[in-house]
């Protein structure tokens, strides 16, 4: 398909991606969206939380939150809020880590741990009453979403039938340096501090494993992957992390009808992060590329409260 042409606005005053990105992260405020907690277990002998909304639909959305982030982020909720209001089920699920206990192996999650998804995936399969699955990512999950899509290629299950993705670092390298740039230091301090949180509290149940020497002094994704993401998920460097994780290598292989939206103006993508030679290629995957939207913003001011990211999703979905 070719580059759509998009329909987003910023507002006046927010025609800047920086702040796209930290207003709506810092000050935006979504009614919780009533969930029901849910538990699965994963092939590893971990767990996975979803938190659900099920009202008897017949089709779910499953949605999958940003690096360091979780279910009731705004986003999220936002995204939930505007899907159940159109009559979807949703699964917003945690990665390992995140929802608030910290998971019981040694691993963590990581942008390319499609086999995570791949679990709640067939949960939501394995519940008869859901004909239809569609899957929704913001950054991290993302890539998660179009890299899954792209494994499985014409393989994927019939039920999933559109997936619609939002500001997704899908060439993880260069937005790996670029974000290390001074420019987005506020951003890379942010996740290194929650980061280093995580790893100190996974090392009190594996301090033979994990060796937090020199952790306090880390500032870049380049230390962090190569210390801890890379060793312990199988990977031989963050290079080769990022190399083989990275959801663009996935893209043409996606035969479900699947929506990439990244803003020009997003801080954290660089590089093949907007993929138009392979949207044009593509019956199947779209690329839209509005001027503004920040990272994870696209910010819309109404009364009803929803973001512009949230009704194309919504619209994408709808007509798949």
């Amino acid at each position: 398909m070719p580059l759509i042409e998009s329909t987003y606005r910023a507002p006046w005053g927010c025609a800047n991606g920086h702040v796209q990105s930290i207003v709506p992260a810092l000050w935006r405020r979504v009614p919780a969206v009533p969930m029901e907690r849910v538990r699965i277990a994963t092939p590893d002998d971990d767990f996975i939380d979803l938190d659900c909304v099920r009202e008897g639909s017949g089709r779910v959305a499953i949605i999958s939150h940003g690096l360091e982030g979780n279910s009731r982020q705004p986003y999220v909720q936002g995204m939930a809020r505007a899907l159940v209001k159109r009559g979807w089920d949703v699964i917003a699920w945690n990665c390992r880590g995140c929802s608030g206990e910290m998971n019981r192996r040694l691993r963590f999650y990581h942008s390319g741990a499609s086999e995570d998804l791949a679990v709640v995936v067939d949960h939501a399969l394995a519940n008869s009453s859901w004909r239809r699955v569609a899957l929704v990512g913001f950054s991290l999950g993302g890539n998660m979403t179009l890299k899954y899509l792209g494994e499985r290629g014409a393989a994927v299950d019939p039920r999933i039938h559109a997936a619609a993705t939002f500001s997704v670092p899908c060439d993880l390298a260069a937005s790996s340096v670029r974000l290390g740039h001074w420019s987005n230091r506020l951003y890379m301090e942010r996740f290194m501090r929650t980061l280093r949180g995580k790893v100190l509290a996974k090392a009190v149940n594996y301090p033979a494993e994990l060796d937090t020497t020199h952790l306090a002094a880390m500032r870049t994704f380049k230390n962090f992957d190569d210390r801890y993401t890379a060793p312990l998920h199988g990977f031989t460097s963050a290079e080769d992390y990022w190399h083989r994780s990275g959801s663009v290598k996935f893209l043409a292989a996606i035969r479900v009808r699947s929506l990439l939206v990244n803003a020009h103006d997003d801080p954290f993508l660089a590089g093949e992060c907007f993929p138009g030679n392979i949207a044009d290629a593509s019956e199947h995957f779209h690329l839209e590329t509005p001027r503004h939207g920040g990272h994870v913003g696209f910010i819309t001011r109404g009364a009803s409260g929803e973001y512009w990211s949230e009704t194309r999703a919504a619209e994408f979905l709808e007509t798949a």
